[in-house]
């Protein structure tokens, strides 16, 4: 039985969190069962100076709304028909958040063939931020939960050899923020989104 992280530990920058958050264990209980994977790709958003974030400019509308309370809550919405889910992360008023864009499936893979489809090849089952949320059975409802509780949390996780950084993908409207470095992901890993 995993336990959820501590609550002060979305208490950091958004940057360092979403370093931090590389190899935790992101896991959803469901009706069905549970699955989790660790995380292995995630990309950060900062808010008012940030033009790729939904909140730019402190842009208050009632999806980004979740953004400008405390660190540590969930921000999920949907693109093209995809779940994302997001962890808030910056200080109270200031709406930032990292996006988790691809796990390591680790339990309930089963129950992720089965909902991603079962001719997936494995690596196809949570490498892309819409993928992974399928796989877990993360849904928009998620929003505004904390993600220190139950059903949906995130755990301590397993070590990382090497972290790498580059630019964040599918934001190319977004002017000068589309070549921020702001992506980080496990160095190797085959679960990183191409």
């Amino acid at each position: 039985m995993y336990q959820p992280l501590d609550p002060t530990f979305y208490q950091q920058s958004t940057l360092e969190l979403a370093q931090s958050l590389i190899g935790k264990l992101l896991v959803k209980e469901t009706m069905q069962g549970e699955a989790s994977g660790w995380i292995v790709e995630t990309e950060a958003y900062l808010g008012a100076v940030d033009r790729a974030a939904h909140s730019f400019e402190n842009r208050r509308t009632k999806r980004t709304e979740v953004m400008f309370g405390p660190s540590g809550y969930v921000y999920t919405y949907v693109m093209h028909t995809h779940c994302l889910v997001n962890v808030v992360s910056g200080k109270e008023g200031s709406p930032e958040a990292v996006l988790i864009r691809a796990v390591e499936p680790y339990t309930g893979i089963d129950l992720m063939y089965e909902r991603r489809g079962m001719n997936k090849r494995e690596r196809e089952l949570t490498s892309g931020p819409g993928k992974l949320t399928k796989a877990l059975g993360i849904v928009k409802e998620d929003y505004g939960r904390p993600i220190f509780e139950r059903p949906l949390y995130i755990a301590e996780g397993r070590n990382v050899e090497e972290i790498e950084a580059g630019k964040r993908i599918g934001i190319d409207n977004s002017g000068e923020a589309k070549d921020y470095p702001w992506r980080f992901w496990e160095k190797g890993n085959r679960f990183v989104s191409k």
